[in-house]
Protein backbone atom coordinates (compact mmCIF):
# COMPACT_ATOMS: atom_id res chain seq x y z
CA UNK A 1 0.00 0.00 0.00
CA UNK A 2 1.24 3.50 -0.84
CA UNK A 3 0.33 6.46 1.37
CA UNK A 4 0.76 10.04 0.26
CA UNK A 5 0.80 12.93 2.72
CA UNK A 6 0.55 16.30 0.95
CA UNK A 7 2.28 19.32 2.47
CA UNK A 8 1.41 23.00 2.25
CA UNK A 9 3.82 25.69 3.38
CA UNK A 10 1.96 25.72 6.70
CA UNK A 11 2.36 21.95 7.09
CA UNK A 12 6.11 22.25 6.62
CA UNK A 13 6.22 25.11 9.10
CA UNK A 14 4.43 22.91 11.66
CA UNK A 15 6.73 19.91 11.20
CA UNK A 16 8.78 19.18 14.32
CA UNK A 17 10.52 16.44 16.32
CA UNK A 18 9.82 14.83 19.69
CA UNK A 19 11.44 12.13 21.81
CA UNK A 20 8.68 9.97 23.30
CA UNK A 21 9.10 7.47 26.16
CA UNK A 22 5.88 5.68 25.16
CA UNK A 23 7.07 5.03 21.61
CA UNK A 24 10.09 3.29 23.16
CA UNK A 25 7.79 1.32 25.46
CA UNK A 26 5.52 -0.01 22.71
CA UNK A 27 8.30 -0.72 20.21
CA UNK A 28 10.54 -2.42 22.77
CA UNK A 29 7.73 -4.53 24.20
CA UNK A 30 6.75 -5.80 20.76
CA UNK A 31 10.37 -6.76 20.20
CA UNK A 32 10.46 -8.52 23.57
CA UNK A 33 7.18 -10.34 22.95
CA UNK A 34 8.34 -11.63 19.56
CA UNK A 35 10.74 -13.96 21.42
CA UNK A 36 13.15 -14.25 18.49
CA UNK A 37 16.86 -13.36 18.24
CA UNK A 38 17.70 -9.83 17.13
CA UNK A 39 21.00 -8.79 15.53
CA UNK A 40 21.17 -5.42 17.32
CA UNK A 41 19.12 -5.64 20.51
CA UNK A 42 20.10 -9.14 21.67
CA UNK A 43 22.17 -7.89 24.65
CA UNK A 44 19.15 -5.91 25.85
CA UNK A 45 16.78 -8.83 25.23
CA UNK A 46 18.99 -11.24 27.16
CA UNK A 47 19.00 -8.93 30.17
CA UNK A 48 15.37 -7.81 30.13
CA UNK A 49 13.42 -10.92 29.09
CA UNK A 50 13.99 -12.92 32.32
CA UNK A 51 13.21 -9.86 34.45
CA UNK A 52 9.95 -9.21 32.61
CA UNK A 53 8.93 -12.85 32.84
CA UNK A 54 9.71 -13.03 36.56
CA UNK A 55 7.02 -10.43 37.37
CA UNK A 56 4.49 -11.66 34.82
CA UNK A 57 4.82 -8.92 32.22
CA UNK A 58 4.83 -11.51 29.45
CA UNK A 59 1.17 -12.27 30.21
CA UNK A 60 -0.25 -8.91 31.34
CA UNK A 61 -2.00 -5.90 29.82
CA UNK A 62 0.84 -5.02 27.46
CA UNK A 63 0.95 -8.58 26.16
CA UNK A 64 -2.75 -8.27 25.27
CA UNK A 65 -2.45 -4.80 23.75
CA UNK A 66 0.78 -5.38 21.82
CA UNK A 67 0.65 -8.95 20.46
CA UNK A 68 3.58 -9.64 18.10
CA UNK A 69 1.26 -11.10 15.45
CA UNK A 70 -0.60 -7.78 15.03
CA UNK A 71 0.64 -4.99 12.76
CA UNK A 72 -1.54 -2.48 14.62
CA UNK A 73 -0.55 -0.44 17.67
CA UNK A 74 -3.48 0.98 19.69
CA UNK A 75 -3.21 4.73 19.19
CA UNK A 76 -4.06 5.60 22.79
CA UNK A 77 -0.76 4.04 23.92
CA UNK A 78 1.22 6.72 22.05
CA UNK A 79 -0.58 9.99 22.85
CA UNK A 80 0.45 13.09 20.93
CA UNK A 81 3.42 14.69 22.75
CA UNK A 82 2.59 18.24 23.81
CA UNK A 83 6.29 19.12 24.00
CA UNK A 84 9.57 17.98 22.39
CA UNK A 85 10.58 15.81 25.33
CA UNK A 86 7.57 14.69 27.38
CA UNK A 87 8.15 12.71 30.56
CA UNK A 88 6.77 9.22 30.97
CA UNK A 89 4.48 10.58 33.71
CA UNK A 90 2.97 13.13 31.31
CA UNK A 91 2.35 10.49 28.67
CA UNK A 92 0.78 8.11 31.19
CA UNK A 93 -1.53 10.89 32.36
CA UNK A 94 -2.59 11.42 28.74
CA UNK A 95 -3.28 7.68 28.37
CA UNK A 96 -5.44 7.66 31.49
CA UNK A 97 -7.37 10.66 30.12
CA UNK A 98 -8.21 8.94 26.81
CA UNK A 99 -11.99 9.04 26.23
CA UNK A 100 -13.64 5.64 26.63
CA UNK A 101 -15.02 5.80 23.10
CA UNK A 102 -11.55 6.24 21.65
CA UNK A 103 -10.15 3.33 23.68
CA UNK A 104 -12.95 1.08 22.47
CA UNK A 105 -12.46 2.18 18.86
CA UNK A 106 -8.75 1.34 19.07
CA UNK A 107 -9.53 -2.03 20.66
CA UNK A 108 -12.06 -2.78 17.92
CA UNK A 109 -9.34 -2.13 15.34
CA UNK A 110 -6.99 -4.38 17.28
CA UNK A 111 -9.68 -7.09 17.39
CA UNK A 112 -9.69 -7.25 13.60
CA UNK A 113 -6.03 -8.32 13.72
CA UNK A 114 -5.67 -10.05 17.12
CA UNK A 115 -7.58 -10.82 20.32
CA UNK A 116 -9.35 -7.84 21.91
CA UNK A 117 -8.71 -7.22 25.65
CA UNK A 118 -12.34 -7.56 26.73
CA UNK A 119 -12.00 -6.33 30.32
CA UNK A 120 -10.41 -3.07 29.15
CA UNK A 121 -13.11 -2.62 26.49
CA UNK A 122 -15.84 -3.08 29.11
CA UNK A 123 -14.46 -0.51 31.58
CA UNK A 124 -11.77 1.78 30.11
CA UNK A 125 -12.05 4.43 32.85
CA UNK A 126 -10.98 2.02 35.62
CA UNK A 127 -8.76 -0.37 33.69
CA UNK A 128 -6.56 2.29 32.06
CA UNK A 129 -5.12 2.99 35.51
CA UNK A 130 -4.11 -0.69 35.73
CA UNK A 131 -2.58 -0.50 32.26
CA UNK A 132 -0.45 2.52 33.18
CA UNK A 133 0.66 0.85 36.42
CA UNK A 134 1.96 -2.05 34.37
CA UNK A 135 3.66 0.32 31.93
CA UNK A 136 5.46 1.96 34.86
CA UNK A 137 6.64 -1.46 36.08
CA UNK A 138 7.86 -2.33 32.60
CA UNK A 139 9.61 1.02 32.25
CA UNK A 140 11.44 0.58 35.56
CA UNK A 141 13.00 -2.74 34.59
CA UNK A 142 13.27 -2.54 30.79
CA UNK A 143 13.84 1.09 29.79
CA UNK A 144 14.76 3.30 32.76
CA UNK A 145 18.12 1.60 33.51
CA UNK A 146 19.13 2.18 29.88
CA UNK A 147 17.42 5.54 29.35
CA UNK A 148 20.55 7.69 29.60
CA UNK A 149 22.11 5.79 26.69
CA UNK A 150 18.88 5.55 24.70
CA UNK A 151 17.98 9.22 25.08
CA UNK A 152 21.49 10.34 24.15
CA UNK A 153 21.14 8.45 20.87
CA UNK A 154 17.65 9.84 20.22
CA UNK A 155 18.78 13.39 20.96
CA UNK A 156 21.74 12.91 18.63
CA UNK A 157 19.40 11.75 15.87
CA UNK A 158 17.18 14.83 16.28
CA UNK A 159 20.25 17.10 16.24
CA UNK A 160 21.49 15.43 13.05
CA UNK A 161 18.10 15.74 11.33
CA UNK A 162 17.72 19.38 12.37
CA UNK A 163 21.14 20.11 10.93
CA UNK A 164 20.11 18.39 7.69
CA UNK A 165 17.18 20.75 7.38
CA UNK A 166 19.35 23.77 8.12
CA UNK A 167 22.06 22.80 5.63
CA UNK A 168 20.20 20.95 2.85
CA UNK A 169 16.47 21.51 3.33
CA UNK A 170 13.42 19.48 4.33
CA UNK A 171 13.43 17.39 1.14
CA UNK A 172 16.83 15.93 2.04
CA UNK A 173 15.61 15.20 5.58
CA UNK A 174 12.59 13.23 4.36
CA UNK A 175 14.51 11.33 1.71
CA UNK A 176 17.09 10.26 4.30
CA UNK A 177 14.66 9.07 7.01
CA UNK A 178 14.08 5.52 5.76
CA UNK A 179 14.10 3.49 2.56
CA UNK A 180 10.28 3.38 2.57
CA UNK A 181 9.92 7.17 2.80
CA UNK A 182 10.46 9.65 -0.03
CA UNK A 183 9.66 13.26 -0.83
CA UNK A 184 8.61 14.67 -4.19
CA UNK A 185 6.36 17.45 -5.42
CA UNK A 186 5.40 18.67 -1.91
CA UNK A 187 4.27 15.16 -0.98
CA UNK A 188 5.65 12.63 1.51
CA UNK A 189 5.24 9.09 0.17
CA UNK A 190 5.33 5.98 2.36
CA UNK A 191 5.38 2.53 0.77
CA UNK A 192 4.52 -0.86 2.26
CA UNK A 193 2.03 0.67 4.70
CA UNK A 194 -0.38 -1.44 6.74
CA UNK A 195 -2.85 1.45 6.89
CA UNK A 196 -3.42 4.51 4.75
CA UNK A 197 -2.22 7.98 5.78
CA UNK A 198 -3.51 11.06 3.99
CA UNK A 199 -3.69 14.77 4.70
CA UNK A 200 -7.50 14.69 4.49
CA UNK A 201 -7.64 12.33 7.49
CA UNK A 202 -5.07 14.09 9.68
CA UNK A 203 -4.34 17.36 11.39
CA UNK A 204 -1.85 19.92 10.00
CA UNK A 205 1.92 19.50 10.11
CA UNK A 206 3.90 16.38 11.06
CA UNK A 207 5.57 15.06 14.20
CA UNK A 208 8.74 13.03 13.63
CA UNK A 209 9.66 10.62 16.44
CA UNK A 210 12.96 8.68 16.37
CA UNK A 211 12.95 5.29 18.09
CA UNK A 212 15.81 2.92 18.86
CA UNK A 213 13.45 -0.07 18.96
CA UNK A 214 11.41 0.64 15.81
CA UNK A 215 12.03 -1.95 13.08
CA UNK A 216 10.19 0.06 10.45
CA UNK A 217 8.35 3.35 9.98
CA UNK A 218 5.14 3.55 12.04
CA UNK A 219 2.38 6.14 11.75
CA UNK A 220 -0.29 7.58 14.03
CA UNK A 221 -3.20 9.74 13.00
CA UNK A 222 -5.87 11.30 15.16
CA UNK A 223 -7.28 14.67 14.06
CA UNK A 224 -7.00 17.47 14.96
CA UNK A 225 -3.46 16.57 16.07
CA UNK A 226 -0.71 16.35 13.43
CA UNK A 227 0.16 12.83 12.30
CA UNK A 228 3.07 11.13 14.01
CA UNK A 229 5.75 9.27 12.09
CA UNK A 230 8.03 7.09 14.21
CA UNK A 231 11.18 5.93 12.43
CA UNK A 232 14.32 3.91 13.30
CA UNK A 233 16.90 6.24 14.83
CA UNK A 234 20.32 6.42 13.20
CA UNK A 235 23.22 4.89 15.13
CA UNK A 236 21.13 2.20 16.82
CA UNK A 237 23.47 -0.51 15.53
CA UNK A 238 26.12 0.61 18.03
CA UNK A 239 23.74 1.21 20.94
CA UNK A 240 24.70 -1.83 23.02
CA UNK A 241 28.38 -2.02 22.12
CA UNK A 242 30.64 -1.96 25.13
CA UNK A 243 32.29 1.44 25.26
CA UNK A 244 35.91 1.87 26.29
CA UNK A 245 36.39 3.99 29.39
CA UNK A 246 38.92 6.38 27.94
CA UNK A 247 39.19 8.51 31.04
CA UNK A 248 39.06 5.83 33.73
CA UNK A 249 42.51 6.60 35.10
CA UNK A 250 41.80 10.32 35.33
CA UNK A 251 38.43 9.71 36.96
CA UNK A 252 39.98 7.27 39.45
CA UNK A 253 42.16 10.10 40.76
CA UNK A 254 38.96 11.91 41.74
CA UNK A 255 36.46 9.17 42.61
CA UNK A 256 38.89 6.50 43.76
CA UNK A 257 39.74 3.27 41.97
CA UNK A 258 36.94 1.14 43.35
CA UNK A 259 34.15 3.59 42.56
CA UNK A 260 35.58 4.04 39.09
CA UNK A 261 35.66 0.25 38.73
CA UNK A 262 31.97 0.11 39.66
CA UNK A 263 31.21 2.81 37.13
CA UNK A 264 32.97 0.92 34.34
CA UNK A 265 31.20 -2.32 35.32
CA UNK A 266 27.88 -0.55 34.79
CA UNK A 267 28.23 -0.59 31.03
CA UNK A 268 25.05 -2.65 31.45
CA UNK A 269 22.77 -2.19 34.49
CA UNK A 270 23.50 -4.57 37.37
CA UNK A 271 22.42 -5.33 40.93
CA UNK A 272 24.52 -4.93 44.05
CA UNK A 273 24.90 -8.71 44.28
CA UNK A 274 26.13 -8.99 40.71
CA UNK A 275 28.62 -6.15 41.16
CA UNK A 276 29.87 -7.70 44.39
CA UNK A 277 30.47 -11.00 42.55
CA UNK A 278 32.36 -9.30 39.72
CA UNK A 279 34.55 -7.17 41.97
CA UNK A 280 35.15 -9.68 44.76
CA UNK A 281 33.79 -7.28 47.37
CA UNK A 282 31.00 -7.71 49.91
CA UNK A 283 27.51 -6.56 48.90
CA UNK A 284 27.50 -4.16 51.85
CA UNK A 285 30.71 -2.53 50.66
CA UNK A 286 29.45 -2.24 47.10
CA UNK A 287 26.17 -0.77 48.35
CA UNK A 288 27.99 1.92 50.32
CA UNK A 289 29.95 3.05 47.26
CA UNK A 290 26.89 2.91 45.00
CA UNK A 291 24.99 5.09 47.44
CA UNK A 292 27.74 7.71 47.23
CA UNK A 293 27.71 7.58 43.43
CA UNK A 294 23.92 7.82 43.37
CA UNK A 295 23.90 10.81 45.73
CA UNK A 296 26.32 12.53 43.34
CA UNK A 297 24.02 11.85 40.37
CA UNK A 298 26.54 9.56 38.68
CA UNK A 299 24.45 6.39 38.90
CA UNK A 300 20.72 5.78 39.28
CA UNK A 301 18.74 3.01 40.96
CA UNK A 302 15.72 1.26 39.44
CA UNK A 303 13.38 -1.31 40.94
CA UNK A 304 13.14 -4.52 38.86
CA UNK A 305 10.84 -6.93 40.67
CA UNK A 306 12.60 -7.87 43.90
CA UNK A 307 15.93 -6.49 42.76
CA UNK A 308 17.34 -3.00 42.37
CA UNK A 309 19.37 -2.32 39.25
CA UNK A 310 22.02 0.37 39.16
CA UNK A 311 22.85 2.19 35.94
CA UNK A 312 25.09 5.01 34.80
CA UNK A 313 23.35 8.34 34.39
CA UNK A 314 24.12 10.79 31.61
CA UNK A 315 26.70 12.32 33.94
CA UNK A 316 28.26 8.91 34.56
CA UNK A 317 28.38 8.16 30.84
CA UNK A 318 30.04 11.47 30.06
CA UNK A 319 32.64 11.06 32.80
CA UNK A 320 34.07 7.92 31.24
CA UNK A 321 34.04 8.84 27.56
CA UNK A 322 35.77 11.50 25.55
CA UNK A 323 33.31 13.97 24.08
Amino acid sequence: MLSELAFSADDLALTRFAVSPMWEVVNSFRLLAADVPHPVHQPWLDQVRPRASSIGLDAGWLAELLPPESSYLPDFLTPFPAEPGPTLAAELAAIRATPAGQVRADLDTLASKATRPRTLWADPEKKLAKVTEEIEAYWDLAIAPYWARIKALLDADVFHRARQVAERGAAHLFNDLHSTVSWDDNTLRLVRRQCALSREATGPGLLLVPSVFAKRVLTWSRPPSPPQLAYPARGTGALWERRPAERAEAIAAVLGRFRTRLLTELDAPASTTELARRTGTSPAGVSQHLTALRDAGIVSAHRAGRSVLYARTTIGESLLTVS
